[in-house]
């Protein structure tokens, strides 16, 4: 095998391997809880990672046992995927970078607001079609009686470090001035018409917050963060792909050019 084919096969192993911890982001995010309820949000990391893998091995075969069409194949595939996968990014930094999150004074967790997020997230994840079925499945998932179990007083509770869905779904917005019974019980509002969601507020297990925007803005908050943390995986995966790719590319025009000096030189004896 010549020499160039040879670097080529090593670089398309070295392709391989970042396929891995872009499928494993994938599997993280799909198996994670608070993602069970966005179904389109779980698997199109894996589906990519998975495509990646396949074009690599391809590569790796075609240069292991010189097929010149499976390099070619291989080449043009890459640049393809990796033009898609920073699509991805960049859409998933634009959407994701307003924050609906702010501090409340004397509180461990922060409260959320729908409107500090992206026109997309809020069209594609929030809108009236999709909120009923993500609304049943957060309350199947028995996220707020859960937090009734863990702390058992309201300084446990003011100090405690929700998740945005615990904060937006599983009590009212602050601002409301709800006094605390416990955590998914609260009683008399001080500022009842400071948010619309303290109207909406019911201490009925199905129902508590889970029809408010703050809900929707925690779920939202939710999917910021834990795409927030994939993308450092995928960025990282990304550049060591491109300079593989790069190198690759020189490695395959070695190869061509070894082949006809080689068809050349045969001629001649």
């Amino acid at each position: 095998m010549a020499v160039s084919n040879n670097l080529i096969a090593i670089l398309n192993f070295i392709a391989l391997m970042c396929s891995i911890p872009i499928i494993s982001a994938g599997i993280w995010l799909a198996s994670n809880h608070d993602n069970q309820c966005i179904n389109w949000l779980r698997f199109p990391l894996i589906f990519i990672g998975i495509i990646f893998f396949l074009v690599t091995l391809s590569g790796f075969v075609g240069a292991y046992w010189n097929k010149q069409g499976l390099l070619a194949f291989f080449l043009f595939s890459m640049a393809f995927l990796i033009v898609v996968l920073i699509i991805l990014l960049v859409l998933a930094f634009v959407a994701a970078r307003p924050s609906g999150a702010y501090d409340v004074q004397g509180r461990g967790y922060r409260d959320y607001r729908l409107s500090g997020y992206s026109d997309w997230l809020r069209n594609h994840v929030t809108n009236s079609d999709n909120w009923g079925s993500i609304r049943d499945c957060i309350f199947d998932s028995k996220v707020c009686p859960k937090l009734s179990q863990k702390y058992a007083s309201a300084d446990q509770f003011y100090a405690a470090r929700l998740s945005p869905i615990q904060s937006g779904c599983c009590k009212p917005p602050s601002v409301c001035g709800f006094q605390y019974v416990n955590p998914v019980t609260w009683v008399n509002p001080m500022n009842p018409v400071s948010d619309p969601d303290c109207a909406i507020w019911n201490n009925e297990p199905n129902q508590l917050c889970y029809n408010c925007d703050s809900c929707k803005a925690g779920l939202l908050g939710n999917v910021r963060k834990e795409w927030k943390k994939a993308n450092v995986i995928v960025i990282i995966a990304v550049v060591v792909l491109i300079w593989v790719y790069l190198i690759a590319c020189c490695a395959y025009k070695n190869a061509q050019t070894e082949d006809l000096f080689s068809r050349y030189k045969q001629g001649w004896t």
